[in-house]
């Protein structure tokens, strides 16, 4: 069992990247081979259109580019279990997690029929980290967010979602122009919330590489 997780956010080492990292434990206690790559820590961009991946004599579900992204892609066709985590910027996850996406997908779309080359079967474990609470989030961003998930259906394998909310941005609030959030709030929420999120992102990691 090959289990991959992809860091989308440009922190190595806080919400999103350690909800990834319990997953990890979590599938690693169940037996599997994990890898964790800071998406953020590569050089590439989003699809530049060379149409290599589209020729008649190359084989499918590559991308053709020479960048830091191509082996990566390799690395998601050829898992058994894919974790991709995001924070939310601006109501959207980040412009890395477009950027891969956006190759993932061109490398695998047939041009003939619309249709995807990939046969195999790949499950997905997505968390997605952001300031709304629970509440906003049920409100006006859950069947966006949903839909962002559904999107890994092209490969093949069940696409569970883990958002979690109201999340800690930084240690002490007083150093930055930040008045519009509740430092005392914030830091409740995280006490009490995080470890069950990260408890469940571990069983996670354990049921998804059964």
């Amino acid at each position: 069992m090959k289990v991959l997780a992809l860091n989308c956010s440009p922190r190595k080492n806080w919400n999103t990247a350690k909800l990834l990292k319990s997953a990890l434990k979590g599938a690693e206690s169940a037996g599997a081979e994990v890898e964790y790559i800071d998406l953020y820590g590569l050089n590439f961009t989003g699809c530049r259109s060379c149409m290599l991946c589209k020729r008649k004599d190359v084989e499918r579900c590559r991308c053709y580019w020479k960048d830091d992204l191509s082996p990566v892609i390799d690395k998601v066709f050829s898992s058994d279990v894919l974790f991709i985590g995001s924070p939310i910027y601006l109501g959207r996850p980040t412009s890395q997690y477009f950027a891969f996406m956006e190759r993932l997908h061109f490398t695998s779309l047939s041009y003939d029929d619309y249709s995807s080359y990939f046969k195999g079967k790949v499950d997905v474990g997505m968390f997605l980290t952001m300031n709304a609470t629970e509440k906003f989030y049920e409100q006006l961003y859950k069947k966006e967010f949903e839909d962002y998930a559904n999107e890994f259906r092209m490969l093949n394998g069940d696409v569970s979602l883990y958002p979690v909310f109201n999340t800690l941005q930084v240690k002490d609030y007083t150093k930055f122009d930040m008045s519009g959030f509740n430092e005392e709030v914030k830091k409740d929420v995280h006490e009490e919330k995080f470890p069950i999120d990260l408890e469940n992102a571990f069983n996670m990691g354990v049921s998804l590489s059964k």
